[in-house]
């Protein structure tokens, strides 16, 4: 048998997929910079990527101006010619949609002419985000402020997103497949902090804030102005109503509907996730 390898392998999906391919028996190893990989040193790749025959592939690194062509192009053709014989990329939600300069775009490009089964993934914003990420802070602080209106997003939940991939990293049926990962309806910010409000017992509200302005708070607290812009970009195409669509990629992969964002809320403040 040979080795799955997880690149950010201990992220909120990364983790999830290890425990879903090590419950099936699996035998998975992990590429992060604890481990000693690094994906802007290329000489730490070979020794991850001795004996792999699936690999699961994440762009870290999302800023305006990383060479990407450096970074995961490039390990895809030395990952196929270590013998690598199936990719799964992490993507985003419609990079389809976009122009070349998508920061992942060259991701899929180099993954689909790879020559090697592979699969993409493109999940839209993660229910995670308010339990283990960015939006806890203001979770747990009861305001949570978002330049997103009343627009509205069907967040899907990373457990599916990890049985996804976990899927797809061994069973042939996935070759080829690139699945718009979203859950089963779109909610409001408003109506999430909501749902999580009552879950907890608090008092939890979401405030619309100008997209400038949140951008300048970002950079006050010691994000690149870069990464900020792009961060809010996305943020308002949520305010727009550009990140609504809802999509069947969970079910099709999977045979069963997304799970709905009022089971994670339950299971999360049940787990005392919120704080």
């Amino acid at each position: 048998m040979k080795d799955i390898l997880l690149i950010g392998g201990t992220g909120k999906t990364g983790r999830r997929i290890v425990r879903h391919l090590e419950s099936a028996g699996q035998q998975v190893r992990t590429a992060s910079r604890s481990s000693g990989f690094d994906l802007d040193d290329p000489g730490t790749w070979a020794p991850a990527l001795d004996g792999v025959i699936a690999a699961y592939v994440v762009e870290p690194d999302l800023r305006p101006g990383v060479n990407r062509q450096e970074r995961i192009p490039r390990l895809v053709t030395e990952a196929v010619e270590a013998g690598v014989r199936r990719l799964v990329l992490l993507s985003a939600h419609d990079v389809g949609k976009f122009d070349d300069d998508h920061p992942l775009k060259s991701a899929e490009h180099a993954v689909r002419g790879s020559g090697v089964g592979w699969t993409i993934l493109r999940p839209t914003w993660f229910s995670q985000n308010f339990s283990e990420a960015f939006w806890l802070p203001g979770i747990k602080h009861g305001t949570l402020s978002l330049p997103t209106g009343d627009g509205r997003t069907p967040f899907v939940d990373a457990e599916d997103i990890a049985e996804v991939a976990a899927s797809a990293l061994t069973e042939d049926r996935h070759d080829g497949q690139e699945y718009q990962l979203a859950g089963p309806r779109a909610i409001s910010f408003g109506e999430a902090v909501d749902l999580i409000g009552r879950a907890t017992g608090r008092t939890i509200r979401h405030l619309d804030v100008d997209p400038d302005g949140y951008v300048e708070h970002q950079v006050a607290n010691g994000v690149p102005r870069d990464v900020a812009r792009l961060l809010t970009g996305l943020l308002v195409s949520v305010r727009e109503g550009r990140a609504a669509a809802l999509s069947d990629g969970v079910e099709r992969a999977l045979g069963r509907p997304a799970r709905p964002f009022e089971e994670y809320v339950t299971e999360a403040a049940a787990a005392g996730a919120f704080g």
